[in-house]
């Protein structure tokens, strides 16, 4: 279902909620921040929503774009991609931040806490991980911005996946997230390309989108 949030610099944006909304007997077992690729709160993240929801996660998607645009929900076109990106580069990392904790806070009282992302997304979660105390674990995929802050350390434990030919990110700047914090865990994907885990787009990869989520449930299972 579609909620409304406010932002601590009084900003209200629209986010997309699964999975139980409150932490009594029967309700969620944790709950995550789910962080959008540069396509908005599309159909693809209502699915990566829901199938944590049903994994037993309270989950909140926050929308973003909301900041410079509401309401987008973008394809995988190259038009749509300059779109995104456009979109992605108005809007300022501490802002994306602010909407991030305000997700986090909206999630079920009392519960662990963490934070996924795609893309764009995987770069915020590290963002949440390294620039606040609001999560518990983080895990990111194929966040093209996590090189360059890399030299940021985390506050919770972190896992990331990348594609072994990803065209935005090299295997250079994974092994430079490697050396510099030996203490993140990070897979790559051999032939798999960037958002080898969207159904709707060409790089999908479903045997690796299967195997990253295995892990990224395992994962938060045990840091959670």
């Amino acid at each position: 279902m579609q909620i409304t949030l406010t932002a601590a610099d009084g900003h209200d944006f629209a986010a997309y909620r699964a999975g139980p909304a409150d932490s009594q007997s029967g309700g969620a077992k944790a709950a995550l921040v789910i962080v959008q690729e540069i396509f908005g709160v599309n159909r693809h993240m209502r699915r990566v929503a829901d199938s944590f929801a049903a994994a037993g996660y309270a989950v909140i998607c926050p929308a973003l774009f909301d900041r410079t645009e509401r309401g987008v929900e973008l394809g995988y076109t190259p038009e749509d991609v300059t779109r995104g990106r456009n979109l992605r580069g108005r809007i300022d990392e501490h802002l994306t931040l602010l909407d991030v904790l305000a997700a986090a806070a909206a999630l079920p009282a009392g519960l662990p806490r963490g934070i996924v992302g795609y893309c764009w997304g995987g770069s915020v979660a590290w963002h949440g991980a390294t620039r606040s105390s609001a999560f518990q674990a983080s895990v990111g995929w194929y966040g093209g911005g996590i090189a360059a802050a890399r030299h940021e350390a985390p506050r919770c434990p972190v896992q990331l996946h990348f594609g072994e030919v990803d065209g935005s990110i090299p295997l250079s700047d994974v092994t430079a997230i490697q050396a510099a914090r030996p203490e993140v865990e990070v897979f790559v994907y051999p032939a798999a390309g960037h958002g080898f885990g969207c159904e709707d787009r060409g790089s999908y990869v479903a045997s690796d989108a299967a195997v990253a989520q295995a892990r990224t449930l395992e994962f938060f299972g045990k840091q959670l």
